[in-house]
């Protein structure tokens, strides 16, 4: 409820605290049949939620991450029972990294799906990890660094920017960060959407529990 003296922010009973930002909101967890919820997908957690759903029932023993909004989005439109989790917005905050660890830990199996630029790059590092029980060529499954090299051939758009070369810490993505700065070129992940449809399509079928 608004306070009349102050629009800027809102009343609890324990007082007042700042209206919330618009990175706080963008700190969401947003993920499609991962829990066990009659609840519509794609479900949206902010922070506070997080925690009470570290051991809620899940649904699904696999995960795709995808770091692209409209990518996730589209996905599932046309997919709408994949196990999906977006990881565009979370800035790895802390009770996002608690809980993917965590879902790992109860036996949840992820790949990611990135841009292949060098911000992209890093990101799928970064997410790699975070996990206890998960290799980083597992992570890489759906974007090998022998796919990295023929799709940039095909599809990449030059931009030194987006190419630079960025330190990572996974050999596999230091292959595909090697690949990205020699070539000078980068891919978005709106170009291979035709290839993660038929490539998610057998890892679940392959990964299946």
């Amino acid at each position: 409820m608004l306070c009349p003296e102050k629009l800027t922010t809102y009343c609890f009973k324990s007082g007042q605290v700042n209206e919330l930002t618009a990175r706080l909101i963008g700190m969401a967890f947003t993920s499609a049949n991962i829990f066990d919820t009659d609840l519509p997908q794609p479900l949206t957690l902010n922070p506070w939620q997080l925690t009470s759903m570290r051991d809620f029932p899940l649904k699904s023993k696999q995960a795709v991450v995808i770091e692209n909004n409209g990518v996730f989005a589209l996905l599932h439109q046309e997919h709408p029972d994949w196990p999906l989790i977006l990881q565009s917005g979370n800035d790895f905050n802390e009770v996002y990294v608690q809980l993917i660890q965590r879902l790992e830990a109860r036996g949840i199996r992820y790949v990611y799906l990135g841009d292949l630029d060098s911000a992209g790059i890093q990101m799928a590092d970064q997410f790699a990890k975070l996990l206890k029980q998960t290799s980083a060529e597992e992570v890489a499954a759906l974007q090998q660094p022998t796919d990295v090299r023929l799709w940039l051939a095909d599809l990449g758009k030059i931009d030194a920017r987006r190419t630079k070369q960025r330190k990572v810490v996974s050999p596999v993505y230091q292959a595909e960060m090697t690949t990205i700065a020699l070539f000078g070129k980068f891919i978005e992940q709106e170009q291979l959407m035709g290839v993660y449809e038929v490539r998610i399509a057998e890892w679940l079928e392959t990964t299946e529990v």
